[in-house]
C-alpha cells in the first residue's frame, strides 16, 4: 500500500522557519511526481509547491521566495523548507503523490494524514 507520512510540523513565530517532512513507501518514489498543499480552518486546500521528477518546482505566488521544496530519492522523502513564515500559513499541511504530472491542481492520488502549522 502506498503510505505519506509528513512530520515537522509546529508553532513558530511570525519570520520563524520550519521543515515539513514527507516519507513515502509502497511506491516507486522516484517516478512520482510531488507536491505540498494546506488547509487553512474554513478554507479548501490549496497547492503550495509540486517537484518533479527530475527536481524542477513549482510555486504558487505566497510561496516563491519563502518556500523551498525538494525530495531526497535515495530517502524516499519530501521537504518543504518555509521561512518568513506569516500568520496566514496556519493550516495543515498535506503532501502528495501522483505518476502523473500534475503540478499545483488538486487530483493528486496519494495524500498524507497531514501535519499542523501554526504561527502567531
Amino acid at each position: 500500500d502506498v503510505q505519506l507520512v509528513e512530520s515537522g510540523g509546529g508553532s513558530v513565530q511570525a519570520g520563524g522557519s520550519l521543515r515539513l517532512s514527507c516519507v513515502g513507501s509502497g511506491f516507486t518514489y522516484s517516478s512520482f511526481y510531488m507536491a505540498w498543499f494546506r488547509q487553512a480552518p474554513g478554507k479548501e486546500r490549496e497547492g503550495v509547491a509540486a517537484i518533479d521528477t527530475a527536481g524542477s518546482a513549482t510555486y504558487t505566488y505566497a510561496a516563491q521566495g519563502r518556500f523551498t521544496i525538494s525530495r531526497d530519492n535515495a530517502k524516499n522523502t519530501l521537504y518543504l523548507q518555509m521561512n518568513d513564515l506569516r500568520v496566514e500559513d496556519t493550516g495543515v499541511y498535506y503532501c502528495a503523490a501522483d505518476a502523473v504530472n500534475l503540478q499545483l491542481a488538486r487530483w493528486y492520488s496519494y495524500w498524507g494524514q497531514g501535519t499542523q502549522v501554526t504561527v502567531s
